[in-house]
């Protein structure tokens, strides 16, 4: 069952999950099948996703993201100089099925060899390809044997998309050396550009995020009285017996959703064989420190007595780099996800007739880039270093990626609503900066101390990829037949440069003048782009590695198995235990974090053979 509170007579279970989210979805579901007998409650700060408008229409995606709404927290970086003092703003959902239910359902996997850089047993692609098959039933009849076709989560193209912009964006991908291959999602393509699937059923139009796809069916059926769900309730920190066991957790209702001061009374509840943490990479570092478990410096400042000393809890911060533009186009209405929501479409007349447009994400391609020659012969010394020692020699692992969005990437009001746009996002997969995220005192509502330490990798590559993915987009652009001008702000190139004639051009709106097919960048060409990116980097909301699977003296948190070092009874299982990034959106590896930790879990508490 679903309640915002505890059954009565509830006071001990076997395993509590905390975090409903992408991966405790799963593993909670998984454990509820194993055994019957063992009860298991999860525990989530956010809402119920039931049946939501926002949540099971992927077009209504980012209702989710604004300041009123109740299925995200915003986590807020500080200003950081090297950002032109700008703060890093990132969003993680907060509600029944995590991620899953609030971002934009793209369906990218990593690549083979990011699993295998994890360098953990039973980590590596070949160990955790079952997994990544577990969860999925592969539609597109590109499919190949890298694929699932049984799992309770469908990937399809959805039932509307663009073919027009999409085919647009890949010919021009294309023209500038970056061929067309049928799945970029078999991890191992690279240096290509490929159609874009999504998590969305290719019959109802409808997302498949894990509580709808894993924890409602079994709540909803008979059959499943083990399995408990307390929503809108935060865990404030983890209970320990005298050998260091985790034995439960204290919480309390979310503030959030009821009125009144935000200091709640908190009420325990034991668990008698296992504790899971799965509440992503923002939140899981400070339930330990605030249960004392991290660095004893951090600790002490913030006046929590030392549990285990474990100085990589909240260390090392990673996310992907993002800068985008958005273009004007000739698209029509229909050819533009904005339209669903910015009042060009009748919504309630949308919802009504159940329009196939609420099943698009709008994004229908997306790439996965590396230089040519050329353009690696052009890269500043500390990129070079960078491409020689971590990319030369692996062809499967691109630089960049470039994905195409019909729409606006961000507020799909900022422009006016009678012309129709496109943007082009550009993601660094594996940038070298790190950040950390630590609590600055004992109580679940004091300050964040959080730096994204975007841009601070001593050789300045992360800043460079930016700028080369920069100028692919650039290039990219303005081969594009529906492209009538770049509307978002560009780099302050001098005036009479090249790139400022070609910048001129592409926010001419229809401009008579074809756009040249080669930038000759200048040096202070360059430097615009530089600061332009200091000043437009953002979040892809992908954070990971605040608690990484890893050696103690490699600044690792948990083992092979999840379990935290050094702590009996306590596993990790989100995005927070990876050790290094993933060339993807990062939904896909939590979703086979889930299958793996679910794996795991079950053999060691015996219950694979029931």
């Amino acid at each position: 069952m679903i309640s915002s509170e505890l059954p009565s007579g509830l006071d001990e279970v076997d395993v509590i999950v905390v975090g409903g989210g992408t991966a405790g979805s799963i593993i909670a579901a998984r454990l509820a099948d194993a055994d019957p007998q063992t009860t298991i409650l999860v525990i989530e700060a956010g809402p119920d996703n039931y049946r939501t408008p926002t949540i099971i229409h992927p077009a209504l995606y980012r209702a989710n993201y604004g300041p009123q709404s109740n299925s995200s927290l915003t986590y807020v970086s500080k200003s950081e100089e090297q950002l032109d003092n700008r703060s890093v703003a990132v969003v993680t959902g907060s509600i029944l099925g995590g991620g899953s239910s609030v971002n934009g359902a793209i369906y990218a996997r990593a690549q083979q060899v990011d699993y295998d850089s994890w360098d953990t047993e039973g980590w590596s692609s070949k160990d955790l390809l079952p997994f990544l098959k577990k969860f999925e039933t592969y539609h597109p009849p590109r499919s190949s044997n890298s694929h699932g076709l049984e799992g309770p989560i469908d990937v399809s193209d959805g039932t509307y998309s663009c073919p027009a912009l999409r085919d647009d964006f890949i010919s021009s991908l294309d023209e500038a050396g970056h061929p067309f291959v049928e799945d970029l999602q078999d991890l191992v393509s690279s240096n290509a550009v490929s159609a874009a699937d999504r998590y969305v059923s290719p019959d109802t139009g409808e997302r498949q995020d894990t509580a709808h796809t894993y924890l409602h069916p079994r709540l909803r059926s008979e059959g499943c009285e083990n399995l408990h769900v307390l929503v809108q309730s935060q865990v404030t920190r983890i209970i320990f017996d005298g050998d260091n066991r985790a034995s439960g957790v204290e919480f309390r209702t979310n503030p959030a959703f009821e009125s009144g001061s935000s200091q709640k009374s908190t009420s325990t509840i034991k668990a008698r064989r296992l504790v899971v943490v799965s509440t992503g990479s923002l939140s899981t570092p400070q339930l330990l420190e605030r249960s004392g478990i991290g660095g004893r410096k951090t600790l002490e400042k913030a006046g929590v007595p030392v549990i285990l000393d474990l100085p990589g809890v909240g260390h090392g911060y990673q996310d992907h780099h993002m800068v985008m533009a958005t273009y004007n186009s000739s698209l029509t209405p229909g050819q533009s996800v904005d339209s669903v929501i910015n009042g060009v479409m009748d919504m309630a007349q949308l919802l009504a007739s159940e329009a196939k447009i609420l099943s698009w994400n709008g994004i229908d391609a997306s790439s996965k880039l590396r230089p040519t020659q050329d353009e690696i012969a052009r890269f500043k010394p500390g990129l070079r270093k960078i491409w020689d020692q971590d990319f030369a020699h692996t062809p499967s692992k691109p630089l960049g990626s470039l994905v195409l969005i019909a729409g606006i990437l961000g507020d799909p009001l900022a422009y006016p609503t009678e012309r129709q746009y496109f943007s082009i996002g550009c993601y660094s997969p594996y940038p070298r900066s790190r950040g950390h995220v630590h609590i600055t005192g004992p109580r679940i509502d004091d300050p964040l101390d959080f730096k994204s330490g975007f841009l601070t990798d001593p050789e300045g590559g992360d800043l460079q990829t930016l700028v080369w993915l920069y100028k692919k987009m650039s290039q990219v652009a303005r081969k594009m037949k529906f492209q009538l001008g770049q509307v978002s702000p560009g780099p302050l190139f001098a005036e009479g440069s090249a790139a400022a004639s070609m910048l001129k051009g592409a926010q001419s709106s229809g401009a008579s003048d074809p756009a040249p097919e080669e930038v000759h960048y200048s040096p202070e060409d360059d430097r615009a782009i530089e600061q332009w990116v200091k000043e437009n980097i953002n979040s892809s909301h992908h954070p990971l590695g605040t608690c990484k699977m890893a050696p103690v003296e490699k600044m690792g948190v948990v083992d092979g198995s999840l379990s935290v070092h050094g702590i009996k009874g306590l596993k990790i299982a989100d995005m927070s235990i990876a050790p290094s990034n993933v060339s993807a959106n990062t939904v896909n590896t939590a979703l086979m974090i889930g299958e793996k930790a679910a794996d795991i879990f079950i053999k060691e508490l015996g219950m694979e053979k029931l």
